[in-house]
């Protein structure tokens, strides 16, 4: 790249400008991408590690010899939705976005390694609400209302204390994650990314709707602080 920064898209939505920017680092002499919505930084490229585990903790907790159908709540950079396709088990993909300009990003080539999204056979880019879509019975496949999934996984609030819209707060309820298990096959896997270490009250909210819930912390090196910085993945069957 031979800018130091450049604006590869923008738009206003919903909930607020949405800007996609490539900037080159000049400490760590790396291409960062970043996505920031109004004035808050949303995500970076820099830190996919918790990302790419949602992913594969999710995926980790069916069957060996499973099959799975998956969703995935929130698309931003692609990261944990290419690592689901790279488990080569996976049937299908359905990769819920409640932004239009997001999915276009992908299938416009403006980040690195959209093509895999967009070009796979078993993945599908769906413009929608992911919460609205967790709690009505027609579920997450517009082209099949009330189909059911192996495994849901949820990567757009902060935390579930910390929404980006205060609509979103009610499926970290005991009755929005029985909403969003009906979704759910028999045996069903829901995770979830947080940027908050794990939260006990939200660990109670798992446990009762589901058989099983554990909240793995993600420790990942902070190329900015030069320290470690965590996230957390809860896995619940």
């Amino acid at each position: 790249m031979s800018a130091r920064f450049e604006e590869l898209a923008w738009r206003e939505t919903p909930i607020g400008e949405i800007s996609l920017r490539r900037r080159l680092d000049p400490r760590l002499r790396v291409e960062v991408y970043e996505v920031k919505i109004n004035d808050e930084f949303l995500m970076s490229s820099l830190f996919t590690v918790a990302e790419i585990e949602l992913a594969r903790l999710g995926l980790a907790a069916l069957p060996g010899d499973a099959h799975p159908d998956v969703v995935v709540g929130g698309l931003g950079l692609g990261y944990t939705a290419r690592a689901v396709l790279e488990d080569a088990r996976v049937a299908s993909l359905v990769v819920v976005d409640a932004v239009a300009e997001v999915i276009s990003w992908h299938e416009r080539g403006l980040l690195p390694e959209a093509a895999a999204l967009v070009t796979d056979p078993r993945s599908r880019l769906v413009e929608g609400d992911f919460f609205a879509m967790a709690a009505g019975p027609d579920g997450f496949d517009p082209a099949v209302p009330g189909r059911r999934f192996d495994a849901i996984l949820l990567d757009v609030d902060h935390s579930p204390r910390h929404v980006l819209a205060p609509a979103n707060a009610a499926l970290y309820t005991v009755d929005g994650m029985r909403r969003l298990a009906a979704h759910l096959r028999p045996g069903g896997v829901f995770a979830l990314w947080s940027d908050d270490p794990p939260d006990a009250e939200f660990e109670a909210v798992l446990a009762e709707v589901f058989t099983s819930a554990a909240a793995h912390v993600v420790s990942f090196p902070n190329p900015l602080t030069g320290g470690e910085s965590a996230n957390t993945v809860y896995v619940a069957t």
